[in-house]
């Protein structure tokens, strides 16, 4: 099944909202329906099909069948761009100025490395594409002329499981579902949640440096990753062949995150783990976000570390964003911030790391909420994606961005990056709802995770990019990071390269022109293009 071609996931799921929600957003945001009617995708214009002949006989020859080159209208818009809402505000409107000339689809490494030896001959740029699920432009490449989009989604197997070792290696189109129900037959688990889920890959986590909701307990996925397979114009790289190495710089590190920049994954070696044998979430309450944050801080450094650990500030409590399948339901009750921590393991193991957890949050003004609001969470954990279509329906806009830094930093680049989007989008005409999240906890620091409510205005694209990029400013200012688990892409990019430093980048581009000498492979996403 394919996603929506103008929204998030199954179109079965599609969602509607609450009376209560739509007369929230017109009275607090001015929020309006849409004027015009929703394009078909039969409406849409899409320019022929620009490949030269000659190209795609040689692709159709390097992919073994011809039906493995897909040209048709429909194929490529729903390989047109990602799904942030300014990707969906685009196709919505019928741009589809970065529609790719043509999908391939490859069975194989060996295929795609055929693939990459064609599109080098012929000129031709390739965006590697998993899920589709990039919000940070990463599908998007700056390019003059004709690309293809590479579509690894035949490439879907589980290849090897060792037991003993607890590894598995797994081919990069394999969804994340598909691979937990894989590796479930054998008693494991990867254990790597995020939003995207549902419909995001494998590879596509290696390549942008995916972080679960879970990430507490099992990690981030590049601390999973013990090896990989890049396919690249200029032949196979493969890296990591133990657990650990001193056999100097590790090169995983410089496929993990390089979204498609320098070549194609074609497989990935992870540990795994036991499938739980118990899994609990519960919901506890906090006066402040600072209160919270400090206990959170608390168990990240001393433990005991619960699976799953986040907290909704303020006002994503009160709108009721901390659980997603119950927005607007926040009431004056509200009050305060809704912290949610799982636990994940044997039943002896849980209820220990329970136990104590409770003291940590206890001593730090956490009051319990039992256990009804963690179920809530974790059954809603996927259903923001369709929520954003919904509101985007209802004449809303809404987007998320994320960072991160250390646990000194937290307060300072919070209330930064909150001013730098409501002074924005303020002096744009459409004040905004700003609302933020710990994500994602470490001993040393934190993620932080906006969402930002707003109504569309006369441009909402325009509205956004200047609102995103004072928030880049506003980070980099504040000491985060760019970006903690979307990725770079095209949006981030340029806030990247001062955050690299020209050194930094300087070696990278040396390692994409050995790599990609033609500078073909997602070009512009990641580094400047030359």
């Amino acid at each position: 099944m394919d996603m929506l071609w103008n929204g998030w996931g199954d179109p079965a799921r599609a969602t509607s909202l609450p009376d209560t929600v739509t007369g929230l957003l017109r009275d607090l945001l001015g929020v309006r329906p849409p004027e015009a009617e929703p394009l078909a995708l039969e409406d849409i214009d899409v320019p022929a099909d620009p490949l030269a002949p000659a190209a795609h006989r040689a692709l159709a020859a390097a992919l073994g069948d011809a039906a493995h080159v897909r040209t048709d209208a429909e194929t490529r818009v729903r390989h047109t761009r990602g799904k942030s809402t300014p990707d969906l505000l685009r196709i919505r409107e019928g741009d589809v100025s970065a529609v790719p000339a043509a999908v391939l689809l490859p069975a194989g490494h060996d295929e795609v490395l055929a693939v990459l030896r064609v599109c080098a001959e012929h000129g031709l740029p390739v965006v590697p594409f998993g899920g589709g699920t990039s919000v940070v432009g990463g599908l998007a490449p700056a390019r003059h002329g004709a690309f293809v989009a590479l579509d690894l989604r035949r490439m879907d197997r589980l290849l090897d499981l060792d037991p003993v070792s607890r590894t598995a290696t797994l081919q990069p189109g394999l969804r994340a579902p598909r691979a937990e129900a894989l590796l479930a037959e054998h008693g494991f688990t990867l254990g790597h949640f995020p939003q995207s889920y549902e419909w995001a890959t494998i590879g596509g986590f290696a390549a942008t440096r995916s972080s679960g909701q879970a990430s507490a307990g099992y990690g981030r996925f590049d601390e999973m990753v013990l090896s990989l397979t890049l396919a690249t114009p200029e032949g196979t790289l493969d890296t990591g062949r133990a657990p650990r190495s001193a056999a100097g710089p590790d090169l995983r590190q410089l496929v993990l995150g390089s979204e498609g920049a320098f070549g194609v994954i074609t497989s990935v070696t992870v540990r795994v783990r036991p499938v739980p044998r118990i899994r609990v979430y519960e919901g506890w309450n906090f006066p402040s976000f600072a209160q919270g944050a400090t206990a959170l801080r608390r168990l990240a450094q001393d433990g005991p570390r619960p699976t799953v650990l986040r907290l909704s500030d303020e006002t994503e409590t009160l709108i009721g964003l901390a659980q997603p399948d119950a927005l607007g339901s926040g009431t004056p009750q509200s009050a305060g911030c809704t912290a949610v921590a799982g636990y994940e393991g044997t039943e002896e193991d849980t209820a220990y790391r329970r136990e104590h957890a409770a003291a940590v949050l206890r001593e730090c003004g956490g009051t319990p909420l039992g256990e009804e609001p963690g179920r809530r969470w974790a059954d809603g954990r996927y259903s923001a994606p369709y929520l954003r279509d919904a509101l985007l329906d209802a004449g809303a806009f809404v987007e998320t961005l994320e960072t991160a830094t250390f646990w000194s930093r937290v307060p300072e680049l919070y209330a930064a990056v909150r001013d730098a989007l409501t002074a924005t989008l303020t002096e744009a005409g459409t004040p905004p709802l700003v609302m933020c999240h710990i994500s994602h906890v470490y001993e040393n620091g934190a993620s932080l995770y906006f969402t930002v409510v707003s109504a569309q205005g006369e441009d909402a694209v325009a509205h956004w990019t200047r609102a995103k990029h004072a928030a880049n400013e506003a980070i980099l200012t504040a000491g985060g990071t760019i970006s903690h688990h979307h990725g770079v892409g095209t949006d981030h990019r340029d806030w990247y390269v001062r955050e690299a430093g020209p050194l930094g980048i300087d070696a990278l581009r040396a390692v994409k022109r050995r790599l990609d000498p033609a500078g073909l492979l997602n070009p512009g996403v990641l580094l400047p293009a030359d």
